[in-house]
This record gives C-alpha cells, sequence and structure tokens, in this order.
C-alpha cells in the first residue's frame, strides 16, 4: 500500500447509485507513476519517495538537470514531480517501482490537492466576502473596504491587511472525498464532489488523515 499518487483532473460528471441517488463525482486520471528517488534518514534525514507522473512530454519540455536525474531511475517522460512522506505500512519502495491506481478501493477517503483557477485581480468583495457599505443612491463606498488602519497611531497600515489584490493560483486540499469508482484499465479514479484547479490540471491524492 502507497502513500498516495500523482494524476490529472479529466471533468465532472454524474453517476447513479443503485438506489437511485445522483452523485456527482470529478473524473481523474491518476496514474501510471513511478518512484524516482527513495529519501531515508541516513541520507537526508527523513523517509520519503518522489513519485513522478508518467505521461507523454516533450523531450525539449524537460530541462538538462531533470533530464539527468530522471535517468538515475529509468522514468524519462516524467514532467510532475511530487514528494510523499512514508510511514508504517508503505512498505519500502525502491527508484524504479511502478505505483498504479489498484491500490485504491471504493467508499475508501481520499485527500486531494491541486492548484485552484486563477481569477485575476479580484476586489475585496469577491476575494474575501466582504459585505461592502451601503448601494443606494449618494453612496460613495459601495465597495470599498472601510477603514484599513488608525490615522496618528500607528500611523501604518498592518501586512496581512485583507485587501484587494491577485485571487486563486494557490494550493488547496479538499478532505475525505469518498471513492467512488477505480478503473485500472484507463486508469481512471471516480472521486464524490468537486476537486480544486481546472480540467487538466495536476492534482495530489493521498489517503485521508494522513500527516495528523
Amino acid at each position: 500500500m502507497g502513500p498516495g499518487i500523482l494524476g490529472k483532473k479529466i471533468g465532472m460528471t454524474q453517476v447513479f447509485r443503485p438506489n437511485g441517488e445522483v452523485v456527482p463525482v470529478t473524473l481523474l486520471k491518476a496514474g501510471p507513476c513511478v518512484v524516482v528517488q527513495r529519501k531515508t534518514p541516513t541520507t537526508d534525514g527523513y523517509n520519503a519517495i518522489q513519485l513522478g507522473f508518467v505521461e507523454f512530454v516533450k523531450a525539449s519540455k524537460i530541462n538538462k538537470p531533470q533530464t539527468g536525474h530522471l535517468k538515475k531511475a529509468n522514468a524519462e517522460g516524467v514532467k510532475f514531480l511530487k514528494e510523499f512522506r512514508l510511514s508504517f505500512g508503505d512498505g519500502d519502495p525502491k527508484p524504479g517501482d511502478k505505483v498504479l491506481i489498484d491500490q485504491f478501493k471504493e467508499k475508501e477517503k481520499v485527500d486531494i490537492t491541486g492548484i485552484s483557477k486563477g481569477r485575476g485581480y479580484a476586489s475585496i468583495i469577491k476575494r474575501h466576502n466582504f459585505r461592502g457599505g451601503p448601494g443606494g443612491h449618494g453612496s460613495m463606498f459601495g465597495r470599498a473596504p472601510g477603514s484599513i488602519g488608525a490615522s496618528s497611531y500607528p500611523s501604518r497600515v498592518f501586512p496581512g491587511m485583507r485587501m484587494a489584490g491577485h485571487m486563486g493560483v494557490q494550493d488547496v486540499t479538499v478532505r475525505n472525498l469518498e471513492i467512488v469508482g477505480v478503473d485500472p484499465e484507463d486508469n481512471v479514479l471516480m472521486v464524490k464532489g468537486a476537486v480544486p484547479g481546472p480540467n487538466g490540471g495536476y492534482v495530489v491524492v493521498k489517503r485521508a488523515g494522513r500527516g495528523k
């Protein structure tokens, strides 16, 4: 049993349970993956593996240092890499070992991490769910943030003040998603609910509760 797997978001659809219930699901192309590097407490100070998502990638899209790194594990054609901490029961994987989707089963819970969609420059209303000021006639600050600090003291804006700015493109983790179906032939994983990121975005799938 491995610590997790890497994949790509295909899109959303819906399936019907035997009792007729409609379930919204997200389809993920999960794996195949290969172990690119093994880290041990002796050499690196902790126990982990580096996984690579196997897909068709042009050689020109991978730089020379990473190409040499991948050749050590005979894992050419890998672009998306992520590290997984190992715990008791994860076995002793070695560079070159395959990690497949058959390690997951239906009704199992997983945590999925992806990069959220970019929304560009957004106001405090959209970015932080502020209420805003009055919207009637004569109002001068309908979508303004209001006061952001005192004038005489401390005479500055504190760091971290919630204001307008770039929204999205952040690591987002959705926890305890139920696995609805597993298709080992096509490496497709169906999970209940929504997953962060756009269609075609990379995701990291881990078993729920790891690292707590």
